[in-house]
């Protein structure tokens, strides 16, 4: 039977983003004892199981939200990631979403207020929690291990992100990862399990593409930065990161090309042995960047740095 997954979605007063994938599962045998139903019914496929589970391309998944019903079709790989346009007043909503032999499931959508100005993007491997593995094992640490007691919250964090809250009132705060789909219930247990500010995560899928056998990484958050910035025009981001691989290349490559999109770039610097488990420090080339720019290895000298900086 199939499943639909939800992830959390966006949007402004005028239009929501809303994320899904559609897999099968097992039946819920009706004799199975109801908290372990209902659990199974709330997390759906979690994971492991969504890798070896098959996705239901191209099939139609209604949406419901505000008295609005809109069908959209899943792609091949049974992900729906559409706008659509709705009137919605700014804070959390829910959407409806169901396809035919699936439980109907809920997925919460962040509306953000026109007058927002200013955001935070934020990475999660190794800036919101330190996994201390080996880069190539990440991705099976996130996959198998499903207990977010089995990650550690990066130092600090969590207290600069809230004085970020206090500070500038109604931010949106997206995660933005390289990790899998299939991670996100656990992710979210982890940030709220932590004190992290709720907000989208924006992940990805794993699977092949025309040319090569697993998506980028790095494209993946270009794409979506570009695509953040045209959606909210009005948003200065501050974009927060880690130094090992890709985020300050990226930051730095996005705050040339946007610099009316970003407020500042926060890097928060690896150790010596966090640096080697993730493969190096990433180089970045911060010459065209005009834009506030701090690093430290912890939360609180990120936020002293910001504070100095005018963000905080």
């Amino acid at each position: 039977m199939p499943t639909i997954v939800p992830y959390t979605g966006y949007g402004s007063t005028e239009w929501v983003r809303v994320l899904c994938r559609v897999l099968l599962s097992r039946p819920i045998a009706e004799d199975e004892p109801s908290p372990r139903r209902r659990r199974r019914r709330e997390q759906g496929i979690r994971g492991w199981r969504s890798f070896t589970s098959a996705p239901v391309g191209d099939v139609p998944v209604l949406i419901d939200i505000a008295g609005q019903r809109i069908e959209v079709l899943a792609d091949r790989g049974g992900v729906v990631d559409t706008r659509i346009p709705v009137s919605l007043p700014p804070g959390w909503h829910r959407a409806t979403l169901s396809t035919e032999g699936a439980e109907p499931v809920e997925a919460p959508i962040q509306v953000l207020s026109p007058d927002v100005s200013f955001g935070i993007i934020s990475d999660v491997d190794d800036t919101v929690m330190v996994t201390a593995l080996p880069r190539p094992f990440v991705a099976f640490w996130n996959t198998f291990v499903l207990d977010e007691h089995a990650r550690i919250p990066t130092q600090g964090m969590a207290v600069l992100y809230d004085r970020l809250v206090r500070a500038h009132p109604g931010v949106p705060i997206i995660y933005l990862s390289t990790g899998a789909w299939n991670v996100a219930p656990t992710l979210t247990r982890f940030l709220s399990r932590n004190l992290y500010p709720s907000g989208p995560l924006l992940l990805t899928d794993w699977g092949p593409t025309h040319d090569r056998w697993f998506r980028s990484g790095r494209a993946h958050k270009e794409e979506n930065l570009r695509r953040l910035a045209g959606e909210f025009p009005g948003i200065r981001w501050l974009l927060i990161g880690d130094d090992g691989q890709h985020d300050e290349a990226i930051y730095a490559d996005f705050a040339s090309e946007h610099p009316d999109h970003v407020a500042a770039i926060a890097i928060r610097t690896l150790s010596k042995g966090e640096a080697v488990l993730a493969g190096g420090r990433g180089k970045a080339d911060q010459g065209g960047v005009h834009v506030p720019w701090v690093s430290a290895s912890d939360g609180s000298t990120l936020a002293d740095r910001l504070s100095t900086a005018g963000v905080l």
